[in-house]
């Protein structure tokens, strides 16, 4: 128990760390797109920190599986630079041994990336999504913030407002460029305004009214321009697309994808059983892996082990997309990698499998 532990400890301690760096590289990378979509008027800055908390679980779940892998090459693989798994085997901890330990602390991740896989990480995506919902039906004018120039909509209109509100009701100081046609049929027009408020109708239709501006119209690069000053003018603002229906497959609750039929429903639900499968499977690879001889260096095998990790989940995403095209039948799914990549690690452990244990009591039982 107490090689056991041991070794659990260095595992997880590398897992730990590796995943940690990893998450942080990813969040950081999802968060400027985030950030871009909200400067750009798309998302509430609000929100950005939510979206991030019910994403990290579906990121977790990508990025563990592989921060045990490596955590296991490392860990081990400076074990064996110190010769500590020399001196475990003079002992008679024999390597068949090892791989059983390894199994203890592997078994434990798999079960918590299943916890997250099946339940926590589709629950996220859904609440994501509903927020996304939310966003798209907020007017451009929601997302308005006072001082800065956003573009809107779809790109063609450009927005500035001096200031707002606390309600986002009253504008002041108001700049709108809309261009409209493309390529030499384009055209401008701008209206400026010493303020505004947003106005809703019976109907439900938003209005902007701004007073005391003027409106110019025209083709760039030639003087046929229009100027309109007015007192009052009403701009129509377009009614968003409500959306409350999620049908994305990874915001599905797994008990609806296990009563259900359909193909792509069981390319999903296969999916979310393959990233917990496949922690104990690259742990029973990884030991022998991580075996380096002390003048080669720890990283010696790194690359082709991680090329190897990257082969296995390169051909689950390829059997999840055979499998929803009706390419391969669901009894085969995605079920034919994992035996794949099984019969990998068997015949790279195949010494280790084979080999006479060792007596009871270690190396110097006999004595």
């Amino acid at each position: 128990m107490i090689v056991f532990r041991y070794l659990s400890r260095e595992v997880l301690m590398t897992l730990a760390a590796v995943s940690g760096v990893l998450l942080l590289i990813i969040m950081s990378g999802r968060f400027i797109k985030y950030l871009a979509q909200a400067a750009a008027g798309q998302l509430d800055p609000g929100v950005l920190f939510t979206i991030m908390a019910f994403r990290l679980p579906g990121f977790v779940v990508l990025i563990v599986p592989l921060g045990m892998f490596l955590g296991i090459l490392l860990a081990y693989g400076r074990m064996h630079l110190d010769s500590e798994m020399a001196v475990l085997s003079a002992t008679g901890i024999s390597d068949r041994r090892i791989l059983g330990y390894t199994q203890g602390p592997a078994l434990l991740v798999a079960l918590f990336v299943a916890w997250l896989s099946l339940w926590v990480a589709p629950a996220g995506v859904w609440q994501t999504q509903q927020l996304f919902n939310e966003q798209d039906a907020m007017t451009e004018f929601d997302t308005l913030a006072a001082g800065r120039f956003q573009a809107l909509g779809t790109g063609q209109r450009v927005t500035y407002a001096g200031g707002l509100s606390d309600d986002r009701t009253e504008l002041e100081t108001v700049f709108i460029a809309e261009r409209t046609g493309s390529g030499e049929d384009a055209s401008v027009g701008v209206l400026v305004a010493e303020g505004g408020r947003q106005q809703l109708s019976p109907d439900g239709s938003r209005y902007l009214v701004l007073h005391n501006g003027y409106r110019y119209d025209g083709r760039p690069g030639s003087a046929d321009f229009r100027t309109i000053q007015y007192d009052t003018y009403g701009v129509l603002l377009p009614k968003p697309e409500v959306i409350t229906e999620i049908t994305d497959r990874e915001a599905m609750p797994t008990s609806r994808l296990l009563n259900s039929d359909d193909l792509k429903d069981l390319a999903e639900l296969q999916w979310r059983l393959a990233i917990p499968l496949l922690v104990p499977i690259v742990a029973f690879f990884a030991v022998p892996l991580a075996r380096v001889n002390p003048r080669q260096g720890r990283f010696l095998k790194l690359v082709p082990a991680v090329i190897l990790y990257m082969a296995y989940l390169a051909l689950l995403v390829s059997a999840r997309g055979w499998m929803e095209s009706g390419t391969t039948p669901a009894a085969i799914g995605l079920w034919w990698v994992h035996v794949l990549f099984l019969g990998i690690g068997l015949i790279l452990n195949f010494r280790a499998l084979t080999a006479p244990g060792a007596p009871a009591g270690g190396a110097h039982a006999a004595a």
